[in-house]
């Protein structure tokens, strides 16, 4: 009761100082008409996709093809007058899903990419390939927008050190091993599912790793940008945006979610600590454990999953 008292709701035009810093419970096809123009930088869309899911009582089903290129293109034009001409938007699908959206997002924006990143899990299939990846659709409203990429270079460890005239050739020589600092590129397989041990876990069936949030953040939105979510579930979006610090408001339309949202946003005021984040770099899934036992010889027991990963 005492986090649903956050929880902002809209049944009039409102600013964007009303708004930052704020979730809001509603369906965000009948209060979009509310927020102001031109007010957001990132925009993180990760609606349902079209498959039959039960988000806590609320079900959404699979619809005819068409049907669902119609929601999402009504769905697109709802957002539309909120976007900075310089915004930014991703947009999350599954495999048949990006089928149906892609001519959408064609003619509505510049698509500069398709990221496909690993989802670790799936379930196996006797008579087809085991279903473990999803795409973020990487869109522009127009030929200029922000991105820097310095910001979401991976660091790992050098398997085979070259050398010119005894000097590390693109790599760096530091105390516990050796390490180059590579360029991103559109297939992400360093990214870890929340699971019931992981703070950042909660009960939301398509929750979105912190890590892959804060990659598109970092990216694409510079210090005090906006960052929006229509869909924010259990709030992923909201907590790595407050980690980085940008500002940011969210919609959900199960107030149960927002609740749980509430919650960790609070912790992440206290805590910014992002899966594989540290001191502006990402590592490598498992390349910086030898750096890491290092440190926890002085820290004692730990028992952080993101040491894990």
């Amino acid at each position: 009761m005492r986090l649903s008292r956050e929880i902002l709701k809209i049944n009039s035009p409102v600013s964007r100082k009303e708004i930052e810093s704020r979730v809001m419970a509603g369906d965000i096809f009948k209060i979009a008409k509310y927020f102001p123009k031109s007010f957001v930088d990132l925009l993180i869309l990760d609606p349902p996709y079209n498959l039959s899911k039960n988000f806590n009582g609320k079900v959404f089903r699979r619809k005819e093809n068409e049907e669902y290129r119609f929601w999402f293109a009504s769905l697109m034009k709802s957002l539309d007058h909120m976007l900075k001409p310089e915004a930014t938007i991703y947009v999350c699908s599954d495999w048949m899903t990006s089928t149906i959206i892609q001519p959408i997002l064609e003619e509505n924006f510049f698509v500069r990419n398709r990221i496909t990143w690993e989802r670790e899990k799936g379930r196996g299939a006797k008579l087809n390939w085991k279903n473990n990846a999803e795409d973020v659709w990487f869109c522009t409203k127009s030929e200029r927008y922000y991105f820097d990429v310095d910001a979401v270079k991976i660091k790992h460890r050098v398997l085979a050190p070259y050398r010119i005239m005894g000097k590390p050739k693109d790599w760096n020589q530091e105390e516990t091993d050796n390490y180059r600092l590579t360029y991103p590129s559109s297939i992400w397989t360093d990214l870890t599912i929340p699971f019931w041990s992981m703070p950042e876990n909660t009960g939301h069936p398509i929750q979105k790793p912190e890590k892959l949030i804060a990659k598109l953040i970092l990216a694409s939105s510079e210090k005090e940008g906006f960052v929006f979510d229509p869909f924010l579930g259990s709030g992923t979006t909201a907590v790595v945006a407050e980690k980085l610090g940008r500002r940011w408001s969210g919609v959900e339309i199960n107030e149960e979610y927002l609740c749980w949202a509430i919650k960790r946003i609070s912790t992440a005021r206290g805590n910014p600590k992002i899966q594989c984040y540290e001191d502006g770099i990402f590592w490598e899934r498992n390349s910086n454990i030898e750096r890491r036992r290092e440190s926890e010889k002085f820290d004692g027991d730990s028992t952080d999953q993101g040491n894990l990963f």
